[in-house]
């Protein structure tokens, strides 16, 4: 006897096929930010030759991007939120375009910065809404998932777009990688054109008071400096990864692009594996990650000077780095639905602030701790941060519970 489908059923059935499909037009948009964020790592000691400035100064094109984030997220995510969420995804990549062809076309640090602040405004905003279009694209219990699929484009990035932009920066020149960059934004663009839905919900309108609500619930405040610290903390090292694999495991610049390909493979498994486990409770599951994350920081200190134990070390690094993303940007969301449900938006895009405030400050005390006691103490010191998280996430955990 043959099967029929019934219209309800055909309809969830499109339903979902689009869904995946918007997610793809998400993921590809994250691969292009990602790819610029984290790009500048393989490009470090490139950028600071070629402009006659130290590796430490070079360090604010990570710091500084992040900060420009983290300002321009949460108030950006406010001022567009009566614009249509297809409207906003394909202004924010006209931005990333814009940005990434000034970065290329600097012909000094202080312009090359600004080129990267300009950029960071999309990311912010990108991200914030593209975790709240995610979760309205699936079932409930798939929202982490959803997350995870959507982040997965920032970890592919770390797979492929920055070995090959370091590759392409080595080979070319830096300015070369950055108009790849931008021309991603524009495949981005048409992506966005094709696969996202006109008709995605629209988030209720923010009022001041709501903004407010949210910058003093306390539940919310401590979810978002268990992100910036569980996060930020690999940054630390990260930000310096290069230099390190240079001048303390002794590896050669071309192996690197090979060990930033592993290190990116590392975080795409980590971010999936990270996504499944946090769908049910995302505290608990964070909670853990950062004590395995923490005591990997730490052990990595003694594994560097090494190389084949540094490899295995850099390895564990990347396959914990963001495996929490989803866990923490899940919190968050389900935090801001139960106390500020007018603001979901905007709290989303507070934690991207408060990622990329983990970021800069991770990125800011490796300058410091590279300057005054050396390179091969920045994870042990991205550690103690990621162990400050591991508290936070327990008295967080302790306080829903009650």
């Amino acid at each position: 006897m043959s099967q029929t489908i019934t219209p309800s059923a055909s309809i969830q059935k499109e339903k979902l096929l689009t869904g995946k499909w918007a997610l793809l037009a998400l993921a590809i948009s994250a691969f292009g930010i990602g790819t610029t964020e984290f790009v500048p790592v393989g490009l470090l000691a490139s950028i600071a030759d070629n402009l006659h400035i130290g590796i430490t100064l070079a360090g604010l094109l990570i710091s500084g991007y992040a900060i420009g984030v983290a300002l321009g997220a949460p108030i950006l995510t406010a001022l567009t939120n009566r614009m249509n969420r297809k409207t906003l995804l394909m202004v924010l990549m006209v931005i990333f375009i814009i940005g990434n062809a000034a970065a290329a076309l600097s012909t000094s640090f202080a312009f090359l910065l600004v080129g990267r602040f300009i950029t960071a405004f999309s990311h912010g905003v990108f991200f914030s809404i593209g975790a709240t279009i995610a979760v309205q694209l699936v079932p409930p219990q798939k929202k982490a998932s959803a997350i995870a699929l959507m982040f997965t484009g920032l970890t592919v990035a770390t797979v492929t777009g920055v070995p090959l932009g370091t590759f392409i920066g080595q080979t070319f020149g830096w300015r070369a990688t950055f108009w790849g960059v931008a021309l991603l934004g524009v495949i981005a663009l048409i992506a966005s054109a094709a696969l996202i839905p006109r008709n995605l919900k629209q988030s209720p309108l923010a009022k001041f008071s709501d903004i407010l609500r949210l910058l003093t619930n306390s539940r919310l405040i401590l979810g978002y400096a268990i992100t910036a610290l569980g996060y930020g903390g690999t940054f630390v090292a990260f930000t310096y990864l290069t230099p390190i694999l240079q001048d303390v495991t002794g590896l050669n610049q071309h192996i690197i692009s090979i060990v930033l390909l592993v290190y990116g493979i590392a975080v795409a498994i980590g971010n999936s594996v990270g996504g499944k486990w946090a769908n049910q409770n995302p505290l608990r599951a964070l909670f853990w990650m950062f004590i395995v994350h923490a005591a990997i920081l730490i052990v990595l200190t003694f594994m560097l000077p090494f190389k084949v134990a540094g490899l295995i070390g850099v390895f564990l690094m990347g396959l914990l780095a963001f495996m929490n993303v989803p866990g923490l940007q899940l919190n968050i969301v389900q935090l801001a639905e139960k106390y500020v449900p007018s603001a979901v938006d905007v709290a989303s895009a507070l934690n991207i602030a408060a990622f990329n405030i983990g970021i800069a400050a991770g990125s800011i005390v490796g300058g410091v701790v590279v300057d005054s006691i050396g390179l091969k103490h920045t994870p042990w010191i991205g550690g103690l941060m990621v162990l400050v998280a591991v508290i936070l996430t327990g008295v967080s955990a302790k306080l829903e519970r009650k």
